[in-house]
């Protein structure tokens, strides 16, 4: 039986701004198992980044639970969550937030001497993840020298790097074009097969639909679209 990796419980998120109050997220409820594929849809403000916020443990809720490995994280200290964010947690983000000064093999293992990894084998692990996604040719290249496509890459090579069993995309193909956006998206679609739980906010109906489950999220509901 395939276990829930991630569950919420009612989970709500609200923010206090100047005399009145954000309802960014209102009582989400779902589970995620292990080895999923989840998208999840909305336009800009509907709460999608949110969400994908308190999944990462980026953030916490005003109310509800989030499990993590039947772990509730809701409540855990900053330093715990970092410590959660480290084993268990791949991030990419929409606009690639790479070192400019770092060429790609340097910015796929600070992540992993932040963990405490040997700068050899970091550097040796680096390489081979950058490889892994097809820049063999661009391990030595900074960002300024790469497309949008290969930053990308570089940045999941980076969300591979210590190894987590989530991959988490903010909006992974939101500053590329189709056919950057293509290779991306089955560089994850590769990731998923390997066995680690993938899961994307989009305001793209077309990527979502590529997942094995869809949720759609407006004005801070979430619903399940449909489970393949």
């Amino acid at each position: 039986m395939v276990k829930n990796e991630i569950r919420t419980i009612n989970l709500k998120k609200t923010y206090c701004k100047s005399h009145f109050q954000v309802n960014a997220l209102v009582g989400a409820t779902f589970s995620i198992k292990k080895g999923d594929y989840v998208s999840i849809v909305g336009t800009s403000g509907s709460g999608k980044s949110t969400l994908m916020h308190l999944i990462g443990c980026l953030d916490q809720p005003t109310s509800g639970k989030l499990l993590i490995d039947n772990t509730d994280v809701s409540r855990l200290s900053d330093e715990d969550l970092a410590k959660i964010r480290r084993k268990k947690l791949g991030f990419i983000f929409q606009k690639y937030n790479l070192i400019s000064t770092l060429n790609a093999r340097e910015n796929v293992e600070l992540s992993m001497r932040f963990a405490g990894v040997n700068k050899r084998i970091a550097e040796k692990r680096a390489e081979e993840f950058l490889i892994s996604v097809g820049l063999e040719k661009r391990i030595f290249h900074k960002p300024t020298e790469l497309s949008g496509g290969e930053q990308q890459r570089v940045a999941i090579a980076r969300a591979l790097s210590n190894n987590p069993s989530i991959i988490l995309g903010d909006e992974p193909t939101g500053n590329l074009d189709t056919k950057s956006g293509l290779k991306i998206m089955k560089i994850l679609e590769k990731i998923n097969k390997e066995g680690k739980t993938v899961i994307i906010v989009t305001h793209d109906q077309s990527i979502a639909k590529r997942s094995r489950r869809y949720f759609s999220i407006k004005d801070g509901v979430v619903r399940e679209d449909y489970a393949s």
